[in-house]
């Protein structure tokens, strides 16, 4: 079976450094999987993706080798496994709350006896390799989102689950949990409370031996979060690229030629 680069960068010490697709689109994640990722991760629960959209993503992928994941819409049993069988080396898993939902996550991931994920990896098994039964279990990564007040409250115990490979935080939801709503939800925070959460959540992680991950909106809080000590960074996202450098180019020929523009709506992705 194809190693998973993820683990690899993981096994020699190093931060692994994911990209995020939210458009459904073949030709865009292929460029994305170009750009020297270890990982890309599809989003199929806010971005506009759906099953067989990600399939024909994961068969664009293929030929940059990078380890392609998803995160899923919820803990369902159906399109993780799915998931699994169209070519994803691992699975986020949104608003994981306590230990016994960590550990049906996990069950969903791994094959008997480890879990009961059901077999049949149509696709897998041609995009990872004929051992794929017998490797599967090893390269899968399984990461459960720690985003609610509850799932904080239980990070040692979701943390401490047999078979769980790490903790992704989502940091805008995370945001909603902690402060009920009086903090607007977003990335790249820089309250004291939340960068104290999210140092707590690592080190809970490492404590159990466990890897942990966060989503950030910048370059410069890539670098940080890396520095912070975090196993897997995910820096921006398709939809967030595109926008900002748009963005950003039709501002500068704007501004240099003295263009107005009628334009009033969002010109950046929050996400």
């Amino acid at each position: 079976m194809i190693k998973n680069r993820i683990k690899r960068a993981w096994d020699n010490g190093k931060a692994a450094l994911n990209g995020w697709l939210a458009i459904p689109n073949s030709l865009t994640a292929e460029v994305m999987a170009a750009q020297a990722f270890d990982g890309i991760t599809v989003d199929a629960q806010h971005g506009v993706v759906d099953y067989s959209d990600a399939v024909q993503m994961f068969q664009a992928m293929r030929a940059s080798n990078v380890t392609p994941l998803a995160r899923v819409p919820w803990l369902d049993p159906g399109i993780i496994m799915k998931m699994l069988d169209a070519g994803a080396y691992g699975i986020i898993c949104p608003m994981i709350n306590n230990r016994e939902q960590a550990q049906e996550f996990v069950s969903y991931v791994r094959y008997p006896p480890e879990g009961t994920r059901s077999f049949g990896p149509t696709r897998a098994i041609f995009s990872g390799g004929p051992d794929y039964f017998c490797e599967a279990n090893d390269n899968v990564i399984c990461l459960a989102m720690v985003e609610t007040a509850e799932a904080y409250a239980n990070l040692p115990d979701i943390a401490a689950t047999p078979g769980l490979d790490g903790v992704y935080i989502g940091p805008a939801d995370l945001t909603l949990g902690l402060t009920e709503g009086r903090l607007a939800p977003g990335l790249d925070r820089e309250e004291p409370e939340l960068i104290e959460a999210l140092h707590r959540i690592r080190n809970v992680c490492h404590a159990a031996g466990i890897k942990a991950g966060i989503h950030t909106a910048s370059t410069e809080y890539a670098i940080k979060a890396i520095d912070w000590g975090f196993d897997l960074v995910t820096l921006l996202s398709d939809v967030r690229l595109l926008s900002a450098a748009a963005s950003k180019h039709v501002g500068d020929v704007r501004e240099h030629v003295g263009m107005e523009s009628e334009h009033s709506g969002v010109r950046t992705a929050v996400y």
